[in-house]
């Protein structure tokens, strides 16, 4: 009777360490293994040190970064049927309008940035170039520029909005117009493919996010407030430029309208890792983790900001955002 007991507690006992093992497995997201997230170029260096803090504070995750433009990241997903755990995108309604609702729920914006014009020492006319003067600069015959590709990423398109608000800011639409036909072999898949270019010369100007900018050490001409898609006050006059670019189908077309920058982030569908990828996007988006890195690396929180998605977003994250007020 002793023995048949000492068994049945044997057995109680291996259950409960066997059951206790499985929830923490469940719900410990450092038991994941890996996560992988997509992300926008610009946000390479700010990442970088935010993976490594996650996986200091989850030994047992191992997280792998991949960087492209925004649009292609989402249609790593859309199109090619890639997992992927965190979604990040320079531009938040890539997520809206390219993953949302069938790749996606939700949506959390979650930093800013603006529009520069970098460059290095050796760029001709660098020693004269300004805010008066800079479109000019770059229409020049001596001079080369490049901007990143408008249909694969927000930058591409956030350069020629900036474009097109400086054709009416300097009523110089017959200078924009010249710009935009200006140097095309110099149009990249994404912005921060660009910096290969002015580091070697072949070009001597981009257009780059400050953020970018800073953290490659670059020279930067700041923009007008009224062409630089930084200001959320500035909102009504950026949406008065207008670009088409690729849509959610193949050989369809979009318009997307100038707005404030603000970048988003999602965890997708088909999510391998939900758990995992739910504790990545927590330490992102904390003010004295993931956010105070952004901040550190010159993109600034717009946290908490409204989404569309607020009823969407999971309970454990939906203080990092606000319900959106309807008129």
């Amino acid at each position: 009777m002793k023995s048949r007991r000492c068994i049945k507690i044997f057995i109680w006992l291996t259950w409960l360490v066997l059951s206790g093992y499985s929830c923490s497995g469940e719900n410990d997201p450092s038991s994941t293994g890996e996560l992988h997230i997509f992300h926008a170029g610009s946000l390479a260096v700010p990442f970088q040190e935010i993976a490594e803090r996650f996986q200091a504070e989850h030994p047992g995750v191992k997280v792998y970064l991949e960087a492209a433009g925004s649009r292609t990241c989402a249609r790593k997903i859309t199109d090619l049927n890639r997992p992927c755990d965190v979604l990040a995108s320079a531009d938040y309604s890539v997520i809206n309008t390219l993953l949302i609702p069938e790749h996606a729920s939700w949506n959390i914006r979650f930093a800013s940035n603006e529009m520069t014009i970098a460059y290095h020492q050796l760029s001709r006319m660098s020693d004269r170039i300004d805010q008066d003067n800079w479109y000019r600069i770059l229409a020049s015959p001596e001079v080369t520029f490049g901007r990143s590709e408008p249909d694969a990423d927000p930058c591409g398109y956030r350069a020629v909005l900036t474009l097109m608000l400086a054709g009416d800011y300097y009523d110089r639409e017959d200078t924009v117009g010249l710009l935009l036909e200006k140097d095309r072999r110099y149009i990249r898949p994404k912005e921060t493919d660009l910096l290969a270019l002015l580091e070697a010369g072949a070009v001597d100007y981009i257009f780059l996010y400050r953020s970018v900018a800073e953290q490659h050490h670059l020279k930067y001409l700041l923009l007008p407030d009224q062409i630089n898609l930084k200001k959320e006050e500035q909102a009504d006059y950026y949406g008065t430029a207008a670009v088409e670019i690729s849509g959610k189908t193949p050989g369809s077309k979009v318009v997307k309208r100038g707005a404030p920058m603000v970048y988003g982030v999602t965890i997708p569908h088909n999510s391998p890792h939900p758990r995992g990828a739910l504790a990545f996007v927590r330490f992102l988006l904390d003010e004295k983790k993931g956010m105070a890195i952004m901040e550190k690396h010159g993109q600034p929180s717009v946290i908490p900001a409204p989404s569309d998605t607020y009823e969407k977003i999971p309970d454990e994250l939906k203080h990092y955002a606000l319900p959106r007020i309807k008129e």
